[in-house]
């Protein structure tokens, strides 16, 4: 009979712990900003979990939504770059500037978006303010890392302190 309880317990925990293993228990996102000084751009890489990429386009634009499918709307490549013109905010030498959404890969559980600014030519002042899915998740973090010439540097941006800002006079 104890035989028996220990098994059932042991499903029973073990069925519990399969139904959560689909969420994550962190928020976070990865963003990586390089410059390339030869090519005058800066690259950048923004990796978010597909769930909540997902969760966030469908409370703002399309309650269907649904991402890495094969029959994927063309739409979303639009709804992606919209909510990133929302969401990141660059400034460069104390200007705003406007990033282009070259597209999107889907490895594992993670989406890529891949954004770039041409015609860079110095860079003095980078400002970076991340609040990609604080809309959703208040405990989000958004890890910021930046390349440029060829200085490293990371940052963690959560919803109260959002913003990166690096000097290079």
């Amino acid at each position: 009979m104890k035989k028996l309880i220990y098994s059932l317990s042991f499903l029973s925990l073990f069925a519990l712990l399969v139904s959560f293993s689909n969420q994550h228990e962190y928020y976070v996102s990865v963003t990586k900003l390089e410059y390339v000084e030869s090519q005058k751009s800066i690259q950048i890489i923004s990796q978010i979990f597909i769930d909540d990429f997902e969760k966030v386009l469908r409370e703002r634009y399309d309650e269907n939504i649904t991402l890495a499918t094969k029959n994927e709307s063309k739409s979303i490549d639009d709804f992606m770059a919209k909510y990133l013109k929302y969401k990141l905010d660059i400034k460069i030498n104390t200007r705003d500037i406007d990033f282009k959404f070259l597209g999107k890969e889907y490895k594992d559980d993670i989406v890529y978006c891949y954004l770039e600014i041409e015609n860079i030519k110095t860079i003095k002042t980078l400002e970076v303010k991340n609040e990609v899915l604080f809309d959703i998740y208040p405990k989000q973090q958004n890890i910021l890392r930046t390349k440029i010439y060829k200085k490293d540097k990371s940052f963690i941006l959560i919803p109260e302190k959002n913003k990166a800002v690096l000097n290079f006079d």
